[in-house]
């Protein structure tokens, strides 16, 4: 059964400086720490999870990750599927506040538990438990981190658009900006990546049940960090039309609808 895999995961290292810091002076290498709420997701958690440890593989050798789940208020398998998959790379914690904002800040709480190396060279990437990263995700964003940059803001295509009307997909896909730099003005949570010294410095995540991503986003930017947003880090989430946040992107795709659309205006 899928959902009993075990990988066994390495670690990473890299010549090239960090915000000035010379790799002769690091204490260590990158340490990835990927942060995934979860509620009620016994669905689409196995996705999420198995297509996060291919990512982890893809990590170089002297890097290390783990992974955190938070259980935010579950009625369903949610703990036990997640506790089934990491098996010891990462942690499960059970929140029941059922804000998602607070989840991300409780799965970022536990990371730097966790890992006790420097925060300038501690990666969170975040993504959403109905989402599924491709196998390059933790790499690019490494990458890019390498550059001096402290926030990663991805974008997001949908799986399938099977709740939704037939012309929502192309609605959708004409509306979602992708500049021709490869630039972008969307923040998603479920694809958002900083380090840990800026995400310390602008406060961290809010306890907010809706635009917890745009909130910390601008904070970034407040607090002195360099931010990019790339086109070229993607991720992939469910169409569903009713999602876990009360104004998140599950009722931004569904406004596509007619019905929906009619009902705004």
């Amino acid at each position: 059964m899928e959902s009993s895999i075990r990988l066994e995961i390495s670690s990473y290292g890299t010549e090239d400086s960090v915000q000035g810091i010379p790799a002769s002076a690091r204490e260590r290498g990158w340490h990835v720490s990927v942060l995934i709420p979860a509620h009620n997701e016994e669905l689409l958690l196995p996705r999420c999870l198995l297509s996060v440890q291919r990512a982890r593989l893809r990590l170089p050798k002297d890097v290390t990750s783990d992974v955190i789940v938070v259980d935010d208020a579950s009625s369903d398998r949610t703990r036990f599927i997640a506790e089934s998959i990491l098996r010891g790379q990462g942690a499960v914690i059970s929140a029941t506040e059922g804000v998602v904002g607070s989840a991300r800040s409780l799965a970022a709480r536990t990371a730097f538990s966790r890992h006790q190396g420097p925060a300038h060279l501690h990666w969170l990437a975040n993504t959403d438990a109905d989402c599924c990263v491709p196998e390059s995700w933790l790499l690019d964003q490494i990458a890019i981190a390498e550059t001096n940059v402290q926030a990663i803001a991805g974008i997001v295509s949908v799986d399938n658009f099977d709740e939704h009307q037939p012309e929502v997909a192309e609605r959708f896909r004409s509306s979602y900006l992708i500049f021709a730099d490869g630039t972008h003005p969307h923040v998603h949570g479920a694809n958002l990546g900083v380090r840990a010294d800026a995400y310390l410095r602008a406060g961290g995540w809010g306890s907010l049940s809706t635009a917890e991503d745009h909130d910390l986003w601008n904070r970034l930017q407040r607090t002195g960090s360099l931010r990019v947003s790339r086109g070229s880090v993607r991720v992939i989430t469910s169409g569903r039309r009713t999602g876990r946040a009360p104004a998140g992107f599950a009722r931004a795709l569904s406004a596509h609808n007619k019905e929906e659309s009619q009902a705004t205006h």
